[in-house]
């Protein structure tokens, strides 16, 4: 097997990480300069944020290049997982920050300060938002690419909903936190404004806490999610129904005996038993089986498969409109498996 050059692994990398990254970190040392200029806690907050946002980002985008390395002997499931890891690292970051923007703003709530240079923060804050819904764009389009659904216009954002749940892990923090982003940017832009025109100088320190605890918000979402991704994941629904349609393609594959579909990292898994017509020699039977994991491997979403073949029990064991998991996978009658 040919070994991977970095070049490539990079191009494989996932795309709306490198965005947010690059991106972030331009928003980042603008608004370092409006948070000294002006002395306002809000947009010290937001700073806070956009770096965080660039350092994960980066981060994130390296895992996920790691991810793409090819599996070897020392790792023979490949480094799927990796990406968990490096998400996990970047919750962490984000839920220190978090902390720091609460404790600000709490300071802050108890010791109100005027902030200056308005048309300054404005400008950096209107930035902010233009850089960041881009982003939030460019996330949500690569969320109903990776689920291969095709949406248009004002259906991306309900598409990308809906298709959160087959999104892989670093697409989804840079919707989470992208979200945040953006909701941060209007309520510290809100602030800003109200402080500069009026005497509600709290609502600084109001809107700080407030941006601390959307962080947390979005480090307990990605965090739990990440949790059950290091643990193994069972594919959605709709990937089991085309996996197992794929298999059932082969005319002389008759039924599915058992079937488990483990998400790791952005791609899946697949072990399955596969039942096949009686009387058909060893060789035949290999042939099949060969020809079924070709074909499960062509697709870009499955980095691996494991397939058992046994002879038909003249019995119903896949039920495609059910399409239910069974999840006790040693039985007595597979011990037939070839």
């Amino acid at each position: 097997m040919a070994s991977q050059s970095w070049i490539d692994l990079i191009k494989k990398g996932n795309k709306s990480s490198a965005y947010a990254a690059s991106g972030n970190l331009i928003i980042a040392i603008a608004k370092a300069i409006g948070a000294a200029v002006s002395g306002s806690g809000a947009m010290l907050a937001s700073t806070l944020h956009s770096f965080a946002d660039s350092v994960n980002q980066g981060f994130v985008f390296a895992g996920s290049v790691l991810a793409e390395k090819e599996p070897t002997s020392r790792f023979p499931t490949g480094f799927g997982r990796v990406i968990n890891i490096f998400v996990m690292i970047a919750v962490i970051i984000v839920t220190i920050l978090g902390y720091e923007s609460v404790k600000e703003g709490w300071h802050l709530i108890q010791h109100p300060k005027e902030s200056g240079s308005f048309w300054l923060n404005a400008g950096i804050l209107l930035l902010n938002i233009a850089i960041d819904g881009w982003i939030l764009v460019k996330a949500m389009k690569e969320i109903n690419k990776e689920a291969k659904e095709e949406a248009s216009g004002w259906k991306i954002p309900s598409q990308a909903i809906q298709n959160l749940p087959q999104a892989s892990p670093p697409t989804r923090l840079v919707f989470f936190e992208d979200i945040v982003a953006v909701l941060g940017a209007l309520l510290a832009l809100i602030a800003v404004t109200i402080t500069t025109f009026t005497n509600f100088a709290i609502l600084d320190g109001v809107v700080t806490l407030l941006i601390g605890l959307l962080m947390f918000a979005v480090a307990f979402r990605v965090g739990y999610e990440n949790m059950i991704g290091l643990i193994g994941v069972a594919a959605p629904r709709d990937v089991e129904r085309d996996v197992a349609q794929s298999i059932l393609e082969h005319k002389q594959v008759v039924d599915i005996r058992r079937m488990r579909i483990v998400k790791e990292g952005r791609t899946y898994h697949v072990e399955a038993m596969l039942e096949l017509e009686k009387g058909l020699s060893l060789e035949e039977a290999d042939d099949i089986k060969f020809k079924v994991w070709d074909r499960l491997l062509k697709s870009d979403d499955i980095s691996d498969a494991s397939l058992g073949i046994i002879e038909s029990n003249d019995e119903k064991d896949w039920d495609p409109k059910k399409n239910e998991r069974n999840s006790s996978w040693s039985h007595p009658q597979d011990s037939e498996e070839e």
